[in-house]
């Protein structure tokens, strides 16, 4: 463990909504946006935030009861290169960290999902080489994809997708990954392909469903467009297969901020981009649920059938990327999201 990091527990405390004296069904992780501003400015080949990766690793490795998954949700490493060849030594030094940490053999599983600055090139377009690559250097880490849509299709879709873009089921709930950046067709989601998986997953009688992507369908209230919100009604028609399914909640990163809201209520949107990438600038603490520390969300879902996202931070230190060892991750920010 690393030192000065916190055992922390899942169990109810006075600041979080009570959960289900019955006790947790199981459990699961979000965080995304880890990578450093810059290649050179940290000089590690993972260009990866490593001080607040492994305190992130660590911090999840300790939790009682051990949540079922770690989802990173994109934007693990610099990237955004030409050269894919430097993509594939940034992943493979991301991986390293990674299997050196005490997660690796927490039994925790670990599912990576790509953002935009692994599948995009210099021109913040995404490009064939960095899915491959990412294809390649995650394989150990996306087992569970495969079932995702193919080149073609209803979505039309440039590239094999069944990877990147995928569900499976998990005890009494569905996870949707989602690529959000797909060859050609940058800043969107395959509406098309989801309408159809969550029609057999609800006519499965899944109970819980929550999606995972790395740019969010509603971006942080002071960058309007970003996100899937580039296109705002294909962002709709995607939204709304959520609402009608009664999807609990999208999680994703790419803002680098925690916050969440309902944007048309019932669902909601949660951005855990605060993994170590430096909190942006836009982020304004008026607004309702901003977040500006660094660290994660973790999800629990009781006996009963109540969820509740919690985020867990620290605080981001006055000068450097490192929060200081003797800096506690605490609760920042407990909900209820349960389905109502």
């Amino acid at each position: 463990m690393v030192s000065g990091a916190i055992l922390i527990s899942c169990a109810a405390d006075s600041t979080s909504p009570a959960l289900d004296p019955n006790g947790i069904a199981y459990s699961f992780a979000v965080v995304g946006c880890n990578r450093v501003a810059a290649p050179e400015s940290l000089g590690v080949v993972s260009t990866a935030n490593v001080q607040e990766l492994n305190r992130t690793f660590a911090d999840i490795a300790a939790l009682n009861p051990k949540p079922s998954f770690l989802f990173f949700a994109g934007d693990l490493v610099f990237g955004y290169t030409n050269d894919s060849l430097a993509l594939d030594r940034e992943l493979k030094g991301w991986v390293a960290l990674y299997q050196a940490s005490p997660l690796a053999s927490s039994g925790v599983e670990l599912v990576t999902l790509p953002g935009n600055h692994e599948t995009d090139n210099l021109a913040k377009v995404a490009y064939s080489p960095g899915e491959r690559t990412w294809l390649r250097d995650m394989a150990p880490y996306i087992t569970r994809g495969g079932n995702g849509p193919t080149a073609g299709g209803a979505d039309a879709l440039a590239t094999d997708q069944s990877k990147l873009t995928y569900s499976f089921d998990f005890k009494d709930a569905h996870f949707v990954t989602l690529n959000t950046d797909p060859v050609g067709k940058d800043w969107h989601v395959p509406t098309a392909w989801v309408t159809a998986d969550l029609a057999a997953a609800k006519a499965r009688g899944v109970k819980h469903i929550f999606a995972i992507g790395h740019k969010p369908a509603y971006p942080y209230p002071t960058v309007p467009t970003d996100g899937l919100s580039f296109d705002i009604p294909a962002r709709d028609a995607f939204w709304s297969v959520l609402a009608n399914n009664q999807v609990e909640a999208m999680f994703s990163a790419h803002n680098h901020v925690f916050y969440r809201t309902q944007p048309t209520g019932k669902t909601w949107m949660v951005i855990a981009g605060n993994g170590g990438t430096p909190i942006d600038a836009t982020a304004d603490q008026t607004i309702a649920s901003t977040g500006s520390y660094f660290g994660f969300t973790l999800v629990t879902v009781t006996n009963s059938g109540r969820v509740f996202s919690k985020s867990y931070g620290r605080d981001v230190p006055a000068a450097g990327y490192a929060t200081a060892p003797t800096v506690a991750t605490t609760l920042r920010d407990s909900v209820e999201i349960t389905w109502k």
